[in-house]
């Protein structure tokens, strides 16, 4: 094909990719939400489509689709704007944002204290690579290699911390073995109890609101009696220990209500892994829990050998495995080729899971903070209005969620496509 046919392919693969980034934010991140940052779904989108056209173009290269010299090009290009988005415009944005969401920040300086962060963002930025190896003096400051190996620093550091993460997340959330028997009967134990909790509370409050507007009725129709001076004392001051010790009791309910809430979201989830273990999805995810498990646990063992006895690996295991099956069992295959091929479907798998118990652990925690929001609605229904905002489960800054989604979301994937 021809570099105009090539570039078609890219945009077409883009225009999907960007789509697929933008159903996900909407539709998974901020599912059920009323606020939506159009420049923040532009932000995710946009690099999500990058970070997916890199990885295709190292799949084109593998398996030779594309002319090499368009292959290079858009691998130029896509560079290019990566880093343009992972050291320009997603930490300033960030910067602004968590300035701009600081109350005593006034509105004259939100502008110049995010130039000042995002100045200092970009100080340490370059003094990453002072004690790395990294630098050469016949490539440019603007010049990829300069921004690259700088982000490789920081993306190997990341990689191997999400690298961690799913190696001990995806068995512990897919294997049947982690996980604990559940009956429907005790979901509903759990969720009973909450209900009556939470009843019980919306009973106290009701008490506390009507024994407040009592002593304000008694203490009106004091005053209009002359005696009315020195006969309520006693009756206001036990009615106000009836109050405080109607609010001890609600601070204690509340607190109970907080364990029972996580507790039912947990005992459902449990519920929900059991039932999702039970499909052919759950048993395939299951024996894939166990073949991962092993996989990385020997490469963290021989990892650690390389290290200690300062040893460099010639060999992968998946190509040892090959070679001793074709000299070993007598098979006739290409262990060049089936090398390759092998060990990068293994690589992409162990990502792609990485990838996906982290996305899944932060679209928890903004489910979380829905049920929140629902807990909220429902005291402001049922109860007073000086006394609506009654308790919340999860007590989570908006602005740092917000701000943290982006970061994790967006600088994880291109450090990751960068090194």
């Amino acid at each position: 094909m021809g570099f105009l046919e090539d570039t078609f392919v890219i945009l077409i693969t883009q225009i999907i990719f960007f789509l697929g980034g933008w159903v996900f934010f909407v539709k998974k991140l901020f599912r059920d939400y009323e606020v939506h940052h159009r420049l923040v779904q532009l932000i995710f989108s946009t690099t999500f489509s990058l970070s997916c056209t890199m990885f295709e173009l190292i799949i084109f290269e593998i398996i030779g689709v594309l002319d090499s010299s368009s292959r290079y090009f858009h691998w130029n290009v896509g560079l290019y704007m990566l880093l343009f988005m992972v050291i320009v415009l997603i930490p300033f944005y960030i910067a602004y944002f968590i300035i701009s969401n600081i109350r005593f920040v006034r509105l004259k300086l939100i502008r110049p204290l995010t130039v000042v962060v995002y100045l200092f963002y970009l100080y340490l930025f370059w003094k990453v690579g002072n004690p790395f190896p990294i630098l050469s003096p016949k490539k440019g400051l603007l010049s990829i290699e300069q921004g690259v190996s700088r982000i490789g620093v920081i993306g190997v550091t990341v990689m191997a911390l999400l690298s961690g993460f799913g190696a001990v997340n995806y068995p512990y959330t897919s294997m049947a073995y982690f996980m604990r028997p559940v009956t429907y009967a005790d979901v509903q134990a759990i969720e009973k109890r909450l209900l009556q909790t939470m009843d019980m509370i919306v009973a106290k409050k009701k008490r506390m609101a009507l024994a407040k507007k009592g002593e304000v009725v008694g203490q009106t129709e004091a005053r209009s009696r002359l005696w009315g001076m020195f006969g309520p004392l006693s009756g206001t001051k036990s009615n106000q220990e009836s109050i405080k010790q109607l609010q001890t009791e609600v601070t204690a309910l509340e607190e109970l209500s907080r364990q029972l809430f996580l507790e039912a979201h947990d005992i459902q989830n449990a519920r929900e892994r059991l039932e999702w273990a039970a499909t052919w999805q759950g048993k395939y995810f299951n024996v894939l829990g166990y073949f991962f498990s092993v996989y990385c646990t020997w490469k963290i063992f021989i990892s650690t050998i390389n290290i200690v006895f300062d040893r460099v690996g010639k060999k992968d295991p998946v190509t040892r495995a090959i070679e001793i099956a074709v000299h070993w069992i007598g098979f006739d295959i290409d262990v060049t080729f089936w090398s390759q091929h092998i060990s990068f479907y293994l690589v992409g798998c162990i990502v792609l899971t990485s990838i996906r118990g982290l996305l899944l652990t932060l679209t928890k925690v903004f489910f979380l903070r829905d049920i929140k929001q629902q807990i909220i609605e429902y005291y402001r229904t049922y109860t007073c209005s000086n006394n609506g905002y009654v308790f919340c489960v999860i007590c989570a800054s908006n602005a740092n969620e917000y701000a943290c989604g982006i970061s994790d979301y967006n600088n994880s994937s291109f450090r990751r496509i960068a090194i």
